[in-house]
């Protein structure tokens, strides 16, 4: 016997309680016959103002995933979707694979995360150099460059954009994000990259990807076509970016 609706496959998607961007982001990309399941990493939502507040409010991610993971797994799902970003990139590549092995013992299930996703996106389009931008405090920005150097891609500009609340990352308008990818960009740049999944980058980044002509990666677009694909699920989905269309 199959799932009615997920004939085909149950994702479940973990993401932070004060996340309002996966669910939404997630549901669009989701071909038929997949069904998303969303379990909430328990944290508060605390104002930050340094790189230890930032560090601090991560780490607390960090230690309440696996709760979150146990909850979900109750459900049955066939895939774990990582919808949290900044501690899969912690500690370069070793790092992020350490973190996902914690996951998948847990789960008992394959993962796919952010940062081994937009890893895996980039080698798709066959991408060497990038920038990108976060919502995050520089010491994280520092994670994420190691990670990405380590993967053999050679980061030319970053910005953080310091978000003092979880909840405001979801805040920052288009206009915003318009210029900071104006910014990004370069003819020394092949790729620009976002992370941070509760920033509403999808639309954005498609827009962008094709006005300039070169990829421009949304960390949750890219997550979930890294699940889709792990998965075998070969569907190409429009409207959301190359990725989904033609990788």
């Amino acid at each position: 016997m199959t799932d009615v609706l997920g004939w085909r496959a149950l994702f479940g998607v973990v993401a932070p309680s004060t996340n309002t961007v996966v669910q939404p982001d997630m549901e669009r990309m989701r071909p038929d016959g997949v069904t998303n399941h969303v379990s909430r990493i328990w944290v508060e939502d605390p104002y930050a103002l340094t790189n230890e507040d930032f560090i601090a409010g991560t780490t607390a991610i960090a230690q309440n995933t696996l709760d979150a993971v146990r909850s979900v797994m109750t459900c049955k799902p066939d895939y774990l979707v990582l919808g949290m970003s900044a501690v899969t990139f912690y500690g370069g590549v070793e790092g992020a694979r350490t973190w996902k092995a914690q996951v998948q013992e847990v789960a008992g299930v394959g993962a796919s995360t952010g940062a081994e996703s937009v890893a895996a996106a980039l080698h798709a389009y066959g991408a060497k150099s990038v920038s990108f931008v976060s919502p995050y405090y520089p010491v994280a920005n520092a994670e994420v460059r190691r990670f990405l150097e380590e993967s053999d891609f050679a980061v030319k500009r970053d910005v953080p954009l310091q978000c003092r609340r979880w909840t405001d990352i979801a805040k920052v308008t288009p206009d915003r994000l318009d210029a900071v990818i104006d910014h990004l960009d370069g003819d020394d740049v092949d790729a620009i990259v976002q992370v941070g999944t509760n920033l509403s980058m999808v639309d954005i980044a498609a827009r962008h990807e094709a006005r300039l002509g070169k990829p421009v990666i949304a960390i949750n677009t890219a997550t979930y076509w890294h699940a889709l694909r792990s998965f075998g699920i070969k569907d190409r989905i429009s409207g959301l970016g190359r990725l989904l269309a033609e990788f």
